[in-house]
C-alpha cells in the first residue's frame, strides 16, 4: 500500500470505531450527536472540502458534491447514524478503488523500473558514475553483474547472461558476447560487460518504452469516453431530479417536507455513478497492465478495444512469422552418409560469412580443423572450391555444377539449394530456408479458434518460398512478390473486404512496413527486444518475437472489453432499480448505500479480473 492508501485506511478504521460506539453504546443525545459529527469529520473531511473547492472551480456536478449534499442534509434531518455510514462505506470504496488502481499500474510501471540509475564510464583512467543523459554515441561504458544496462550498445569485451523479462517477460535469461547488440533496460547477471554506446539515452531502447507506457492511459476507447460523456451529463439530470423530488410531492400531494427530502437525498445518493466512472477506465488499465506481464505493450485502450473487434489478421513474412535467419532444412546425400556431406559443405564453407555458410555451419556443430584445409577459392556468382583432406570439393549452386560440368540431379524443393562434388563426382546436396517460429502455427491457430474471419500473409519472397510457408502454417491466403508499395495496396482492399464494425490488424517486423503499420486499423509490431522502428510506428508492440503473443493480446482484449460490459450492465440496473425503489420510498439510505459503494466495490473486484492474464499466455503457446 502507498502511504496514502494507509492513511486513508487509518482515518476509515477510527471512524468505524467511532461509529460502532455511536450505535452501540447508550450515550445521551448531544453526546451521540456529537460522536457522529466527529466520525463524519474524521471519514469525510476531505470529500467536503474537494466538493467545495470544485464548486469554487465552478465543477460543480460530481460524486463530491452528491456524498456531501446527501450526508449533510441527512444529518441535518436527524438520521445522524445513515447520513455517517454513506460517507464511512464511501470512503471504503474510494479505498478498495485506489489500491485497485494501484495494483493495475503496478503492472504497467514495474517497466518504470527499467529506468537506469547511472552508468558507468572511463574517465582518466578511472571508473566515474554518470547519468545516462551525459553518455554520448561512442563511449565505452561498464556494466557489472547486478546493473542494469543504462544505455542501447554494442559488446567489444565480456561474456554474461542479460535478465530481459523487465522487457520481454521472458524468465529465461539471454546468453551475450562481444559482438552483439543490447539493449537497455536489461539487468546483468554473471560477467563484466565492456560496451560501446550506440544511442544517446533519449533515443534509446528504454526511453522510447518509458514515454509508451507513461502516456497509454491517454488514448481512450469508446466505452471510456462514452462513460466520460455519460457522466456528464447523467450527474445534473439526477441533481434537479432529486431536487423535484423534494419539492413536488409536498406541494401537490400535501405531505411534509421532511419525507420527500429524505427520499431526495437517498435518490442522489443511489444516483452516484461512481461504479461506473471508476470502474470502466480500470478495467481497460488492468487488461493494457495485463498486456505488459506477458511483455506486450498496448499503447492506449482505444487499440485494446479495436483488437477486440478484429477480423482479419495480416501478417508479414520475414521476420514475423520467420525467424528471418537460414537453417538447414534438408539433406540429399549421393553415395555418402548425410554427416558426411555437412561435414564436407561445413569445410567447404569455412572461410565464407555469407548467411548461407554460417547456416551450414550451425547445421555441423562441430569445431572445424583448418589443418585440413587448403587452396579455398571462391567463385563470384557460383559458389567455392576447396581441398580438403586431398580432395576437391566443389559446394555452390546448380551453374557452378554445371560450370564444371558435373553431372547433377536437380532439386526442386522450396529454398536456397546447396550442391556439393567430391574429386569430380556429384556428393548430393543440401536445402536451406527461412525457419518458420517456434509458436507460428499455434498463433495461426489460436488466432481463428479465436474468432478471426481470415488470416493473410504479405511477402515480398517468391511465390514458391511464400506459398510453402502458407501453406504450413495453415494460413488462409498468401500474396507473394510484392514491393513496399504492393502491400500498402493489398491492405486497402482487405480494408474494403471487411465488416462495418470489424478491424483489420497488420503484424510486421516495425521496419520495412511502417506504411501498413500505419495503414491498419490497429498495427502490432514485432518487437524484437525493442526495435526503435517498432516502438515508433505500431500501435501495439510485442517485446519478443513470438506471434503466439498476438493471440494473447486479443484474448486479453476480449476479456477486457467483457469485463467493462459486464460493470456497465451490472451498475445501470442496480442503480436504476434502487433509484425507483427510492423515489417510492421503498429504499432507504442503507439501500443507497449499497447501490453506491456496494455496486462499486463488485464493480472494481470485477475489473481486477483483467490483470489475471499468465493463464491466457499459456493458453495461446498450444
Amino acid at each position: 500500500m502507498t502511504r496514502k492508501q494507509k492513511r486513508l485506511l487509518t482515518r476509515i478504521i477510527v471512524a468505524a470505531v467511532l461509529f460502532l460506539c455511536g450505535n452501540l453504546i447508550p450515550l445521551p443525545e448531544w453526546a451521540e450527536m456529537g460522536v457522529f459529527l466527529i466520525c463524519y469529520a474524521v471519514a469525510g473531511w476531505d470529500i467536503v472540502w474537494k466538493a467545495v473547492t470544485n464548486i469554487l472551480h465552478g465543477q460543480v456536478f460530481d460524486e463530491n458534491f452528491l456524498m456531501t449534499i446527501a450526508t449533510v442534509g441527512a444529518l441535518i434531518l436527524g438520521e445522524h447514524s445513515e447520513g455517517v455510514a454513506v460517507m464511512l462505506f464511501y470512503q471504503v470504496g474510494e479505498w478498495f478503488q485506489s489500491y485497485a488502481v494501484s495494483k493495475s499500474r503496478k503492472s504497467i510501471t514495474s517497466l518504470m523500473d527499467i529506468r537506469p540509475d547511472y552508468a558507468n564510464v572511463e574517465r582518466g583512467g578511472k571508473l566515474v558514475q554518470v547519468d545516462p543523459d551525459e553518455v554520448n554515441i561512442g563511449d565505452t561504458i561498464i556494466v557489472k553483474p547486478g546493473e542494469r544496462v543504462p544505455l542501447d550498445g554494442k559488446i567489444i569485451k565480456g561474456v554474461s547472461a542479460l535478465d530481459t523479462s523487465a522487457l520481454t517477460g521472458e524468465s529465461m535469461p539471454r546468453e551475450v558476447e562481444p559482438g552483439m547488440d543490447v539493449i537497455s533496460g536489461c539487468i546483468n547477471q554473471t560477467g563484466i560487460l565492456t560496451i560501446e554506446t550506440t544511442k544517446e539515452f533519449e533515443e534509446s531502447t528504454v526511453a522510447k518504452i518509458l514515454d509508451l507506457v507513461e502516456n497509454a492511459s491517454d488514448k481512450k476507447g469508446r466505452t471510456e469516453n462514452f462513460i466520460s460523456r455519460f457522466a456528464r451529463y447523467y450527474t445534473p439530470i439526477v441533481v434537479f431530479a432529486a431536487l423535484a423530488l423534494a419539492i413536488l410531492p409536498p406541494i401537490f400531494l400535501q405531505q411534509p417536507f421532511g419525507i420527500w427530502i429524505y427520499r431526495a437525498l437517498t435518490f442522489l445518493v443511489i444516483s452516484c455513478p461512481c461504479a461506473l466512472v471508476i470502474s470502466i477506465p480500470l478495467s481497460f488499465f488492468g487488461g493494457i497492465g495485463g498486456s505488459s506481464k506477458i511483455g506486450v505493450l498496448v499503447k492506449g485502450s482505444n487499440y485494446l478495444e479495436s483488437l477486440a473487434h478484429a477480423e482479419v489478421v495480416v501478417f508479414d513474412k520475414t521476420g514475423t512469422l520467420t525467424k528471418g535467419s537460414f537453417a538447414v532444412s534438408e539433406i540429399h546425400a549421393v553415395d555418402v552418409k548425410d554427416s558426411q556431406l555437412l561435414e564436407m559443405a561445413a569445410y567447404a564453407e569455412d572461410y565464407s560469412n555469407h548467411p548461407i555458410s554460417l547456416s551450414i555451419k550451425a547445421a555441423y556443430g562441430k569445431k572445424i580443423d583448418n589443418s585440413r584445409i587448403s587452396d579455398v577459392q571462391e567463385i563470384a556468382g557460383h559458389g567455392v572450391q576447396a581441398v580438403i583432406d586431398g580432395r576437391k570439393i566443389l559446394a555452390g549452386n546448380a551453374k557452378l555444377m554445371e560450370r564444371e560440368h558435373i553431372k547433377y540431379a536437380p532439386s526442386f524443393s522450396v529454398g536456397t539449394v546447396v550442391y556439393l562434388a567430391c574429386d569430380g563426382t556429384y556428393a548430393g546436396c543440401i536445402v536451406i530456408e527461412d525457419e518458420i517460429k517456434a509458436d507460428a502455427a499455434a498463433a495461426i491457430k489460436n488466432l481463428k479458434s479465436s474468432g478471426i474471419r481470415r488470416t493473410v500473409m504479405l511477402t515480398g519472397d517468391a511465390d514458391a518460398v511464400g506459398k510453402k510457408v502458407a501453406g504450413r502454417l495453415g494460413l488462409d491466403q498468401a500474396y507473394t512478390e510484392l514491393l513496399p508499395a504492393d502491400k500498402v495496396d493489398r491492405v486497402e482492399d482487405l480494408l474494403k473486404e471487411k465488416s462495418e464494425k470489424g478491424k483489420l490488424v497488420f503484424v510486421g517486423d516495425g521496419i520495412n512496413d511502417a506504411p501498413v503499420l500505419a495503414r491498419a486499423d490497429v498495427g502490432i509490431a514485432m518487437g524484437s527486444l525493442g526495435s526503435d522502428a517498432a516502438i515508433e510506428a505500431a500501435d501495439v508492440v510485442l517485446m519478443t518475437d513470438e506471434p503466439s503473443k498476438i493471440a494473447a493480446v486479443m484474448k486479453i482484449a476480449h476479456k477486457t472489453i467483457r469485463i467493462a460490459n459486464q460493470n456497465i450492465v451490472f451498475a445501470l440496473g442496480v442503480k436504476f432499480l434502487v433509484l425507483i425503489l427510492g423515489a417510492l420510498g421503498k429504499a432507504n439510505m442503507w439501500a443507497a448505500v449499497f447501490a453506491d459503494v456496494g455496486v462499486s466495490i463488485i464493480a472494481i473486484l470485477n475489473a481486477i479480473r483483467a490483470m489475471r492474464v499468465k493463464h491466457l499466455d499459456r493458453s495461446a503457446k498450444r
